[in-house]
């Protein structure tokens, strides 16, 4: 992440109203309302509100989640799984924080720091 970058910045928001189809690629940070279907690479944060939902892979240096995910999620940093998101799927990430009453189904690998997490292949 660059020091420049002011924290808790975000790049590119997806809408509530807004589906989109295909690979996703943002350097900067992502806010995700509404729908998107296909692989997301996100340089920076990564934040999935309560009604939002992502069906593939994403790479990114931190998440937040709060809505749907169904597909891995490999994070070079922390994953922060917040009350009443679903994730199906497994996580790689540093660090991984669940919440009450979130639900996940899959499996964590926790990496020590490892580059290759959070990178696609």
């Amino acid at each position: 992440m660059s020091k420049n970058r002011s924290e808790g910045k975000l790049d590119t928001v997806v809408g509530p109203e807004t589906s989109v189809k295909g690979d996703f690629r943002v350097t900067g940070s992502l806010r995700v309302d509404g729908q998107i279907e296909g692989k997301i690479e996100v340089g920076e944060s990564f934040l999935a509100g309560p009604k939002s939902l992502l069906k593939g892979e994403l790479y990114c240096h931190s998440a937040v989640i709060a809505g749907r995910i169904e597909g891995s999620i490999f994070a070079k940093d922390t994953v922060e799984l917040q009350t009443g998101c679903r994730v199906l799927g497994n996580i790689n990430c540093k660090g991984l924080v669940i919440q009450q009453d979130s639900f996940f189904e899959g499996n964590c690998s926790m990496s020590q720091g490892r580059e290759s997490s959070g990178q696609p292949e």
